[in-house]
């Protein structure tokens, strides 16, 4: 997997269209697969630029679930200044309320409150932007947030509502946050996903501690390179092979530092497309240039300068490491978009210049996944109960995926029959939607 930058334009509108649920579940279906086919066995097909993915399928599971999660309701306010900007009436069978939520009047207009799902039409009376949040004023839990509700808009939170005590938060540009009146749903209804905002703070130790082992797989990187190296300069492909392997997958386990390496990833792990005139450019280096050239038959003598161009990146990315620091707000979207990109490029070959070790690259993310995973658990158990679910759902597609590790020779995707692909294509589709309410939670929101 590599971190390339992204070029596909962003497509979301800048005041957004829906309300999103503050995590705790998921739901709808499994991602889709990508279009482009695998490459047909010992063909050279054109090859998509290697990029890093944003997050798409989080975008996509989050609307799924906002219809479906948390919130509020009320009975349809009939007075106030906000019933004059409400949204037109929804063929929703939704009961719909009327809310202001800027500073000088959020929260106004809830009145007579009760469980069940119910929409609140949100309206920014206000000159700026505003952050809306649906929470428990007692705990600091969301249960469902608007995000950029433009200046004289409305927007619809769609929410379901159990017994106990909320209000709505609202967060202006240059303002401190306001807490509107506290509503109490009465009843015995059971309260629907929620989650304790996490602060950037919260984020600074599990991001110094993944750093840290960072700096460790970098270390055992550069050993693993000198030793392909040296297998090529002895001339012995058969034991470069071997450790090509061994070396990338080191690399691969560490998804959620690409952004951080810069222009060392694709000096390391880039991509060209796979014809014999583009791996021939002299920028195409690092471990896919030696790929091809170690099982398209060219010689130790022709790999001698790649082997050495990539001790010499890999050295100078651990000399640089200690100085780099990882923006921790990114580490919960990090360990979707490691299993994004290993759908979107490994399990589709993209990214198989011979070697036919995608899979073992998909296991390998895996792993990458779970160490990020490791080292955010203390914020993550006590705010995703589907914690175990996801668990339970990397432990399935990892089997799956050491199926086919036959002594360290990896069933090629080409060689997999039908009912092996759809499950190892199952697995992440799940596993892409198990790991959209992590990115979500680990979102991190001005409260204060």
């Amino acid at each position: 997997m590599s971190a390339e930058p992204d070029t596909e334009p962003d497509t979301e509108p800048a005041d957004g269209t829906d309300s999103e649920p503050a995590a705790g579940s998921a739901a709808g279906s499994p991602a889709e697969a990508p279009s482009d086919p695998a490459p047909e066995a010992g063909g050279i097909a054109a090859a998509h630029p290697r990029r890093r993915a944003r997050g798409r399928q989080v975008a996509a599971v989050a609307v799924v679930v906002a219809a479906a999660v948390t919130g509020g309701v009320l009975a349809a306010n009939s007075g106030g200044s906000a019933t004059r900007h409400t949204a037109a009436a929804a063929s929703d069978g939704l009961a719909h309320t009327s809310v202001e939520v800027s500073p000088s009047l959020c929260g106004k207009g809830w009145v007579g409150p009760h469980a069940g799902t119910q929409a609140f039409d949100l309206f920014n009376p206000a000159a700026s932007a505003t952050e809306v949040y649906l929470t428990d004023p007692r705990s600091g839990r969301i249960f469902s947030e608007v995000e950029g509700l433009a200046p004289g808009t409305t927007r619809t939170m769609v929410v379901d509502l159990g017994s106990g005590t909320y209000a709505f938060k609202c967060v202006q540009e240059d303002t401190d946050a306001v807490t509107g009146p506290t509503v109490t749903v009465p009843g015995s209804v059971p309260q629907g996903p929620a989650t304790l905002p996490v602060t950037e703070h919260d984020l600074i130790p599990p991001t110094l501690d993944y750093q840290k082992w960072v700096g460790e797989r970098v270390a055992e990187l550069a050993g693993r390179a000198g030793t392909l190296k040296k297998d090529i300069d002895n001339g012995d492909l058969t034991a470069a092979r071997r450790d090509w392997l061994t070396a990338h997958l080191v690399y691969e386990r560490m998804g959620a530092a690409y952004d951080t390496f810069g222009d060392a990833d694709g000096a390391i792990n880039g991509t060209v497309s796979r014809d014999p005139d583009a791996v021939k450019d002299p920028d195409f280096t690092g471990f896919h240039r030696i790929e091809y050239g170690l099982w398209h038959g060219e010689s130790a003598t022709s790999l001698s300068g790649p082997a050495a161009r990539l001790v010499k990146d890999v050295g100078a990315l651990r000399a640089a490491w200690p100085q780099e620091r990882m923006d921790p707000a990114n580490m919960g979207l990090r360990a979707h978009e490691i299993i994004e990109n290993a759908e979107q490029f490994e399990l589709t070959g993209r990214t198989d210049y011979g070697s036919g070790s995608n899979l073992a690259t998909a296991r390998a993310n895996i792993d990458g996944t779970r160490e990020i995973l490791a080292k955010l658990n203390s914020l993550v158990a006590p705010r995703d109960p589907g914690l175990a679910t996801l668990n339970a759902a990397l432990d399935r597609a990892a089997a799956d995926l050491d199926a086919q590790d036959h002594g360290g020779t990896w069933t090629p995707l080409t060689e997999l029959t039908q009912a092996q692909r759809e499950r190892i294509n199952a697995d992440f589709g799940d596993l892409l939607e198990q790991l959209a309410p992590v990115a979500s939670i680990f979102e991190v929101r001005r409260t204060a």
